[in-house]
């Protein structure tokens, strides 16, 4: 894996404001499947902080209303003819911002009643068709639009064709051959993996391609591999999983192509949005604090624990979790240990929805322990907030972790994170030692239950020193996990993708 230079966030005295075109599946809060809207809904803004000229350009899905985001046709796009799957289809562009006081960024949305006017986002037999026809939209508005990128930000495989359409069917048109281009793998599992026809659909069946070794999937093409072997550099949300991805593993059948590419391939930590999460100011809260007011939080506790049906208690230690329901999400060590764990004096509440195997049990686990455990099993942002405002552990066991924006919520809001030294959790939760005053959370480094209970002991062991245990509560909420710094170093990557892009 490459290394960055060290960027900075201050303009220097040459400073020119770079041109870039963020593309992205889903972004926030248009819509929202997973925590890719979260960086492709805020990363556009913090650059443009930086002085940027930022632009985003999305699907619009059914769910997403013109009227109330004040979405706008764009004048000369209203007709786009589109090349998809041997035919054409008509498109055009409608035009919203994101942004505040700082900066508006201008997002674009590609309109197409047939492929996008639907309930959903993912999940349709014809998604190949779908993102294909995105992708081509993007590249076929830009001279429409009079406004050539520097950089075109694609994000996970529903974008994965442009960067090898611009080194391919592209790379011939003068418009495109200065544009440099950036590859976010935000987590290896999602390839976007479909037959053969699907290069023809993209039209690029008469090029060659160095596919992976799937086994016996060998007769599938990986879009997202199509993006790793095409952009001028590969970027993913964490150092620790751009180092992960590299090995078998976690390299998802690509660590061979993702090794080739090891020179071109870095780590960014993603940030969170620090003005929505944050607890001097969540309306979802009970009581608002900060790092200096941390008495005040006791009245989420009590207000969470009302919100579960669980026992008031305020001296009782909370273990909150928001998760998808997975292996992955380490709900395989969960299930282990969470008997023993019942036996402890503590409380357990849980939000989320999947595996319906951990539905089952984690209703069972409430139904035997109303005064210890509460499961919501929904995605509910009221809640989630006070799970994080008012629990004193924060959980994440993961397999694996391509950067989790959990636990720096978590910490922001005072909830100390366990968590398995994994991908960004790794890069962001250190061991509490209190003899030399450093580290933030709990962590484990095999993925083991019994490491995983141990983890969990030795916090609440800890929680018993309450001098300790503020001290940690207050060096967390004071940690910067902002977009700022991650914006910065998303320059540098982009300065280095047109060095690498002017040298080819």
């Amino acid at each position: 894996m490459a290394e960055l230079l060290n960027p900075t966030s201050d303009q220097p005295q040459d400073f020119k404001p770079l041109k870039i075109l963020i593309v992205a599946a889903e972004a926030a809060p248009f819509a929202k499947v997973g925590h890719v809207a979260e960086v492709t809904g805020s990363l556009p803004v913090a650059l443009r902080g930086l002085g940027h000229d930022v632009r985003l350009v999305m699907p619009r899905y059914g769910r997403i209303d013109p009227a109330k985001f004040d979405l706008k046709p764009v004048a000369p796009l209203q007709n786009l003819s589109v090349q998809v799957n041997r035919g054409h289809e008509t498109v055009y562009i409608t035009e919203g911002t994101i942004g505040d006081a700082g900066g508006l960024v201008p997002v674009y949305f590609v309109n197409n009643d047939k492929y996008f006017n639907r309930d959903g986002i993912y999940g349709y037999p014809d998604d190949d068709e779908r993102f294909i026809l995105f992708c081509r939209s993007v590249l076929d508005m830009l001279p429409e639009l009079d406004w050539q990128p520097d950089i075109i930000h694609c994000h996970e495989w529903h974008t994965a064709i442009i960067p090898n359409w611009l080194k391919s069917s592209y790379a011939d048109q003068p418009f495109y051959k200065d544009i440099a281009s950036v590859y976010t793998i935000h987590n290896l599992a999602f390839q976007g993996i479909f037959g053969y026809r699907v290069l023809e659909i993209a039209g690029i069946g008469e090029y060659s391609f160095d596919y992976p070794q799937r086994g016996d999937q060998s007769n599938v093409v990986s879009l997202m591999s199509l993006g790793i072997e095409s952009a001028d550099v590969i970027n993913t949300v964490s150092p620790t999983y751009a180092q992960e991805i590299l090995t078998p593993q976690y390299g998802e059948h690509l660590d061979k192509i993702l090794q080739k590419r090891e020179n071109d391939l870095f780590g960014i930590l993603n940030g969170i949005d620090t003005t929505h999460f944050d607890p001097a100011s969540d309306r979802f809260l009970a009581s608002n604090f900060n790092e200096s007011s941390l008495d005040k939080r006791v009245q989420n506790k009590l207000d969470l624990q009302k919100e579960a049906g669980l026992p008031q208690n305020p001296d009782v230690p909370i273990i909150g979790m928001i998760s998808r329901l997975a292996n992955q999400k380490g709900f395989d060590l969960l299930a282990q240990i969470i008997e023993p764990l019942m036996q402890l004096d503590v409380q357990f509440v849980l939000m989320g929805t999947g595996d319906h195997l951990y539905h089952d049990l984690f209703r069972q686990v409430a139904h035997r322990y109303p005064d210890k455990a509460a499961y919501f099993m929904t995605f509910n942002t009221p809640i989630a907030q006070k799970i994080y405002g008012g629990s004193d552990l924060f959980l994440m066991p993961s397999r694996f972790e391509p950067c989790g924006l959990g636990q720096m919520i978590a910490m922001r809001y005072g909830s100390i994170p366990v968590v398995r030294q994994t991908g960004g959790l790794a890069d962001t939760v250190k061991d509490l030692d209190p003899a030399h005053n450093s580290g933030n959370g709990f962590t484990f480094q095999e993925y083991d239950s019994m490491l995983l209970y141990g983890a969990i002991v030795r916090a609440l062991e800890t929680y018993k020193y309450p001098e300790v245990w503020h001290k940690l509560m207050a060096r967390d909420m004071m940690a910067d996990y902002s977009w700022r710094a991650s914006a910065a170093q998303y320059v540098a990557l982009y300065q280095r993708a047109q060095a690498v892009h002017h040298q080819n």
